[in-house]
């Protein structure tokens, strides 16, 4: 399957929307999306929509992929940690923009997945591992950046502490009981305290604490 002319057209409609960051672009462009995709959704694989993956998660939609590595503001000297790998495809966009990626997934069946797939395009720079990732990975921080891909009720202070001073977390926060909703804020630590600012309404599926039975 040629994928090329909808890749195109994705990257075009990702300019239209606000994702206008050249190195992150030039990323989405060159990640194939088409392999941390199921079979069945292969024709959907450039379509700008989150899509299943199993076990009730989904691997995000473009636009939100690319707006949320974009506030992260990172380089090549950057260290980010991912707390939820999934389809392992927001770790590889992130691999060719940073460092090192440190990811954490509590779903092994998925992990082990997405590893594959990460050594299939032999990228080298992404440490992954099994376990809760609503306690961070304290062992390897501080980071320059963590990026949360699943809903959280309340900022995460346990996150905020493994951040570097000046560092950028992005992270959906589900709204106040009773509103309904979830935002995607970006939040950077300064000093003891933090900023936040909110980028845009999201869908995620929630953070959830220890690993399945």
């Amino acid at each position: 399957m040629d994928f090329d002319n909808q890749k195109m057209m994705l990257i075009m409609e990702l300019r239209r929307l606000g994702v206008t960051d050249m190195n992150v672009l030039e990323a989405l462009e060159r990640v194939p999306r088409e392999k941390f995709v199921l079979k069945e959704y292969l024709d959907m694989a450039y379509a700008n929509q989150p899509l299943p993956i199993g076990l009730g998660q989904t691997i995000s939609q473009p636009l939100v992929v690319g707006a949320m590595t974009q506030a992260l503001d990172i380089n090549d000297r950057s260290n980010v940690l991912e707390i939820g790998t999934g389809s392992g495809y927001q770790a590889a966009i992130l691999a060719r923009l940073c460092r090192r990626v440190y990811t954490i997934e509590r779903h092994k069946p998925l992990l082990d997945k997405a590893s594959a797939v990460f050594k299939e395009l032999g990228i080298e720079n992404i440490i992954y591992k099994h376990a809760d990732g609503t306690k961070g990975w304290k062992e390897t921080s501080p980071f320059d950046a963590i990026i949360v891909t699943a809903a959280v009720e309340k900022i995460p202070e346990v996150l905020i502490e493994q951040l570097v001073d000046g560092g950028i977390m992005v992270v959906p926060v589900e709204a106040p009981r009773g509103i309904g909703g979830q935002k995607l804020l970006r939040i950077r630590k300064t000093g003891d305290t933090y900023e936040t600012e909110k980028i845009f309404a999201v869908r995620f599926v929630p953070l959830v604490s220890g690993l399945p039975q």
